[in-house]
Order: C-alpha cells, then sequence, then structure tokens
C-alpha cells in the first residue's frame, strides 16, 4: 500500500507563487509517472501536470503550461508543483497522484493511488 500527503498549500493574492509538495511512503518500489490534478467545487478532477519517472517527459494543461513546473526527487520519493503568477482561476483542492505507467498520468483513469489533497485558494 502507498500513502501520498501533500503540503504547501494556501491562501494567497494573485501573482503570487506557491509550490505543493508531495511525499511517498510505503510500497513505492514501482517505477511510476506521478501527476497533479485539481478539482473545484461542483466540477470534476482535471489534469494539472504530469511527470515521467525519469523525470524526463512533463505534460501540463494548457491552462498551467508557462506558469507551473513540476518536478520531481526519486531519492526523496517526493514530487512537487512549482505554481506561479496564481489566479483566481486556480483556486481548488490539488491533488497528488501515481500513475499505472511509468510515463505518464493524465486522467483519473489511469491512477493508482491518490494523496488527499490541499486547497489553494487565490484571492482576486
Amino acid at each position: 500500500q502507498v500513502q501520498l500527503v501533500e503540503s504547501g498549500g494556501g491562501l494567497v493574492q494573485a501573482g503570487a507563487s506557491l509550490r505543493l509538495s508531495c511525499a511517498a511512503s510505503g510500497r513505492t518500489g514501482s517505477s511510476a509517472a506521478m501527476g497533479w490534478f485539481r478539482q473545484a467545487p461542483g466540477q470534476e478532477r482535471d489534469f494539472v501536470a504530469s511527470i515521467s519517472w525519469t523525470g524526463g517527459t512533463t505534460y501540463y494543461a494548457d491552462s498551467v503550461k508557462g506558469r507551473f513546473t513540476i518536478s520531481r526527487d526519486n531519492a526523496k520519493n517526493t514530487v512537487y508543483l512549482q505554481m506561479n503568477s496564481l489566479k483566481p482561476e486556480d483556486t481548488a483542492a490539488y491533488y497528488c497522484a501515481i500513475g499505472d505507467n511509468s510515463v505518464v498520468v493524465r486522467t483519473p483513469k489511469r491512477v493508482d493511488y491518490w494523496g488527499k489533497g490541499t486547497q489553494v485558494t487565490v484571492s482576486s
């Protein structure tokens, strides 16, 4: 069993930056892609960013390209999401995910494990 714990969320003003972290523990021996999703109240859980096991391949939602950066440190079993130039529409609960393959996780259907989420609120 794998546990994912997100941290780094908070309340910020538009234009500010936040860095989310997700630490994995438990049976993390598989070489899996990891990603971030987000969900606003009353909406579906949407893809934000994904990174391959090696870190060499990344994907981003169009809405965050150029503002967010995903990275990982496999020695620490941790994935990060650097969020710059935050906008009110970025407000959501952000969830860390481990995918079912080593390259990409871009849909909830390809997620093996979820974290419990961390709230990001951006005021205008």
